[in-house]
């Protein structure tokens, strides 16, 4: 399975890639957006530049075998017949990348059609990542990796000793910031051979097809956000985005994500008919108890019983954090967790980047995320972030924490 280069196939990314561009291909086919890399770590990745170019310019090499393509059709029988005629299709340009160095920082960024450059991201990341570890961590081997989980594994049995974890679920979501290809994969062997129970599945639809696990994932953030550039008012643009995501799936791929604005407003935004139609939610950003119990509080007042939903949980989880919330909530809703940098990165003795490809604009229009968490603001147009957080009835506090956080 393994090739000589850090991405595997167009199929070597997140699943919601991939519903996500099927959405676009229906709904906004001709929307033009543009993205840029952040570096979150404080680390000069600049020397990587030369090797990172060389492996992105060999994408448009990268296609869906027909194999591929039948086995993810029996996968996901919700992408439509047009939609992977078009991923069959479907080549990477890297003339839609620009890299450079950037006031002494590497600098990336992609400018195209959202249907043709979404795909950028989990495979930049995850090149980036790769290089960057290949060179500074030579003592990651196998060896260390293997240790490293089966400590892990240990972990969460030793923590089932104090809490009943019959209905504890985890999934893979660690493609983007990965040490390596050949870590995600023998790590994803380790967790089926010893979790088997526990594991739910991976976000990457190739590893996936390999180990014979539930691909799972729905929408990210840029979702949400490519509609604050498309023709809606923008205070109407969250609830327009969990709309059409409705109308392209028909109440599959039910889990929304709710810090784009942050989850005051979309609590705000969340009725009956939505609450309904959705199967859960997703929390990726701020205190996850705090989300929780708002969450919780919204589908009560509603008349909607929270038994019947699922909270999934992915910011910055372990074993430890996971459990911790499962017991929290358990009896009250379902739960599910993603967990991704520690599993796939994380081997006790190197530092995993800390890094995000994010949308940035889509046609001339600026877009942003306000997060439930201070620092994950990637937006350089004041005008326009305090524009959103008036449409959407941001409080005077978080204004002023977002605005502090643009230069």
């Amino acid at each position: 399975m393994l090739m000589n280069t850090c991405i595997q196939g167009v199929l070597d990314t997140d699943f919601y890639k991939l519903t996500m561009q099927q959405a676009y291909l229906h709904q906004a086919p001709d929307v033009e957006a543009e993205w840029e890399f952040h570096c979150r770590s404080d680390e000069d990745l600049s020397p990587y530049l030369d090797l990172l170019r060389e492996e992105l310019d060999g994408m448009h090499r990268l296609a869906v075998t027909l194999p591929q393509l039948r086995a993810l059709s029996r996968q996901a029988p919700y992408l439509q017949t047009d939609y992977l005629d078009f991923l069959y299709h479907f080549r990477f340009d890297p003339g839609l990348l620009r890299l450079g160095i950037d006031k002494g920082g590497l600098s990336i960024s992609a400018r195209g059609l959202q249907t043709d450059i979404s795909l950028f991201e989990i495979p930049v990341l995850a090149t980036l990542s790769e290089l960057r570890n290949s060179v500074r961590y030579p003592e990651v081997t196998p060896e260390q990796i293997e240790r490293s989980t089966l400590s892990k594994i240990a972990e969460l049995h030793r923590l089932g000793d104090s809490v009943d974890l019959a209905a504890f679920r985890f999934s893979d979501f660690g493609t983007r910031r990965r040490f390596s290809f050949a870590a995600q994969q023998q790590v994803l062997g380790l967790l089926k051979q010893h979790l088997p129970e526990q594991l739910a599945g991976t976000s990457n639809p190739l590893l996936a097809q390999h180990f014979e696990l539930p691909v799972v994932g729905t929408m990210a953030h840029e979702w949400l956000q490519t509609h604050q550039g498309l023709n809606y008012p923008l205070a109407s643009t969250q609830k327009v985005a969990l709309e059409n995501w409705v109308r392209e799936y028909h109440g599959q791929l039910g889990i929304a994500l709710t810090d784009v604005i942050g989850i005051d407003a979309f609590c705000r935004d969340l009725d009956f008919q939505l609450a309904s139609q959705y199967s859960g939610f997703r929390q990726d950003s701020g205190d996850p108890i705090l989300w929780g119990e708002k969450l919780l509080a919204r589908l009560e007042a509603l008349k909607i019983d929270p038994a019947n939903k699922t909270l999934v949980f992915s910011d910055g989880l372990d074993f430890s954090r996971a459990v911790a919330l499962y017991r929290h909530f358990s009896g009250r809703v379902n739960t599910s967790f993603g967990i991704g940098t520690w599993l796939m990165a994380d081997f006790g003795v190197n530092q995993p980047l800390n890094m995000v490809m994010k949308l940035v604009r889509v046609g001339r229009q600026p877009v942003a995320k306000i997060s439930d968490s201070p620092g994950k603001i990637l937006c350089r147009d004041r005008a326009y972030l305090n524009s959103l957080m008036e449409a959407f009835a941001v409080e005077a506090s978080v204004r002023h924490q977002v605005l502090s956080q643009v230069v």
